[in-house]
């Protein structure tokens, strides 16, 4: 018993390394054939969805999707057993489309019409990032959302207005189109100004009369200018934001730490060590 705690303790970290480090080749080896059984899962998944290879390969489509999955949860659980904090890393962005990914084989077996909902599992490439060293597009992913989250306030405002707007040009075109052209209904008349001031234009309703073609004019020209606003917004934050992208915790993976760190400024675990 004196022994076998520590050699659990040497499996355990031997287990993190090769999982979340990719500094070592057993580490690089499992990242590479971790990617590479996600492409083969999500081409698998596609695959299934043509009616024709579902009816000649259904059933080996299945045991093999069955197999990627027990894979996936044994990778998953070996994870959580081997990191220092796993309810950080079960909410984590990762952790999240980990378990995301292998939800869907097993609901499938009790409601059904799950099966296609693992092409989540497509998430996963993102870690060719960290497999790759591309830090700092780790970063600039990471300078996006802080950028997004201090805007929240002025995007959530402009919304509100943009969804003022079109209730108020719904509503007008509403009473002066008639039914014959479309307009129904105010709800109805709404998606049309909505599609319209986004500047998609279907063209499954369209305005007959003078006025409402000069109100449509007017509602596509603002379109216009309203599409730039949230661009402005969020590039003017992230001009603001830090670039730094710093060491990455292998844990949370937080980014902007020091080169010199030695602990995670979020969630406190140990640092790896730089070469």
């Amino acid at each position: 018993m004196g022994t076998d705690r520590p050699a659990k303790g040497r499996l355990r970290e031997h287990v993190f390394r090769i999982i979340f480090g990719t500094g070592t080749p057993a580490g690089r080896l499992f990242d590479v054939l971790l990617l590479w059984a996600i492409v083969i899962s999500v081409t698998l998944v596609m695959l299934e969805s043509v009616a024709e290879i579902k009816l000649r390969y259904g059933r080996s489509l299945y045991l093999a999707e069955l197999g990627f999955t027990a894979l996936f949860t044994v990778e998953y659980l070996l994870r959580l057993w081997s990191i220092d904090r796993p309810i950080r890393y079960a909410r984590s962005f990762f952790g999240i489309v980990d378990l995301l990914s292998i939800l869907p084989t097993y609901l499938g077996l009790v409601f059904g019409g799950m099966h296609s909902l693992m092409v989540i599992r497509s998430l996963r490439l993102l870690r060719i990032f960290r497999i790759l060293k591309l830090v700092r597009f780790v970063s600039e992913a990471g300078s996006l959302a802080r950028a997004l989250r201090a805007s929240r306030r002025k995007i959530t405002v402009f919304l509100l207005v943009v969804f003022a707007i079109t209730v108020v040009f719904g509503t007008l075109m509403y009473m002066v189109e008639s039914p014959e052209a479309g307009f129904t209904s105010i709800p109805r008349s709404i998606y049309w100004a909505i599609v319209t001031l986004t500047t998609v234009g279907y063209g499954d309703i369209a305005p007959q009369t003078i006025v409402g073609q000069a109100l449509a004019s007017f509602i596509m020209i603002l379109g216009y200018g309203i599409i730039a606003v949230p661009t402005g917004i969020v590039s003017a934050e992230m001009v603001r934001t830090n670039n730094d992208p710093g060491m990455e915790c292998m844990s949370c993976h937080a980014t902007g730490h020091l080169d010199d760190a030695r602990f995670c400024r979020k969630c406190g675990a140990k640092m790896p060590l730089q070469a």
